[in-house]
């Protein structure tokens, strides 16, 4: 293959001047000259035949195509420095796998049982980061993520996991303020807490439960289920929430399930992935793993 590219050192130099704005600051991180900095991009320039920066009243502001190249490029740069990270830290031998989730699934049920696949797979790493929206991975760099739905994240292949039930939980000083919450019909009378992507929830949980004819879609709105929580533990209101995110509150005694009747959801949490990793040996460790986690979460 023969690429068309500008050197990875005008790359690099352009990324940290469309970071900085600035061509002394780009210089001063690269550790070369200003007018070095200068030459690179002009060069780029040239070689696009397109502008990549402008002055606008003595200040450096990058042209609407140079702002979609920086972006665009950003995500390559990063993308070779975890490749190189994760080879001098592997030897080429197993290597780290790129996964993506919630901040609440991750933290309420991923984190405190990683230590059990390190043990097993002590030649793969676990590099998690957070995104809350769907994405497309083949532009991110990830080999995975965990994604709250059903079969709705188009072009990715899905193994359904754990996060099926759902709890009507409010905090105690809400309970007592607010009065009777003992039934799903006591619910027409309090604040419902909404889940933005997903504002049927409540709706389908009332049709499930045999709850009163009211608008299910009144009441504040929060974009995570981790909001949610955190909103009902400030009294806010009442939340629908998956019971392994909250059970840690419940215990706590910070929050309460005043309407003891379970709901599950066709939704959960799911492993996503594209189907061109679907052979990748660490991922397969890893589906292998989780998929007996939740087994065992399922079952205890």
């Amino acid at each position: 293959m023969s690429w068309h590219l500008p050197s990875l050192a005008a790359l690099r130099t352009f990324e940290a001047a469309a970071r900085h704005l600035s061509f002394t600051s780009a210089a001063a991180e690269l550790h070369i000259t200003q007018s070095a900095v200068s030459r690179q991009i002009r060069s780029m320039e040239e070689f696009l035949g397109l502008l990549l920066f402008q002055r606008v009243r003595k200040r450096l502001v990058l042209t609407d195509a140079g702002a979609q190249y920086a972006r665009d490029i950003r995500v390559g740069l990063e993308q070779m420095q975890a490749a190189t990270i994760n080879l001098l830290a592997h030897q080429g031998k197993g290597g780290a796998l790129r996964i993506t989730t919630g901040a609440a699934f991750c933290t309420k049920w991923l984190i405190p049982r990683l230590g059990r696949f390190a043990n097993a797979h002590p030649d793969v790493l676990i590099s998690l980061s957070t995104r809350d929206r769907p994405f497309d991975m083949s532009t991110e760099g990830f080999d995975a993520a965990f994604h709250y739905g059903g079969n709705d994240w188009p072009g990715v292949l899905s193994e359904p996991l754990v996060g099926h039930e759902q709890v009507v939980v409010c905090s105690p000083k809400y309970l007592a303020e607010h009065g009777r919450l003992q039934a799903p019909k006591d619910l027409a009378k309090h604040t419902l807490l909404q889940h933005t992507r997903r504002p049927n929830r409540w709706r389908e949980w009332m049709q499930a439960s045999g709850g009163p004819e009211m608008n299910a879609w009144a009441g504040p709105c929060f974009e995570h289920f981790y909001m949610i929580i955190q909103a009902a533990v400030a009294h806010l209101g009442v939340g629908l929430v998956p019971r392994l995110l909250v059970q840690d509150e419940i215990d706590a005694g910070r929050l309460c399930t005043p309407i003891d009747q379970p709901f599950h959801d066709a939704a959960c949490y799911c492993l996503v992935y594209p189907a061109s990793k679907q052979n990748d040996p660490r991922l397969e460790a890893f589906r292998r793993w989780l998929v007996e986690e939740a087994r065992m979460t399922v079952a205890g």
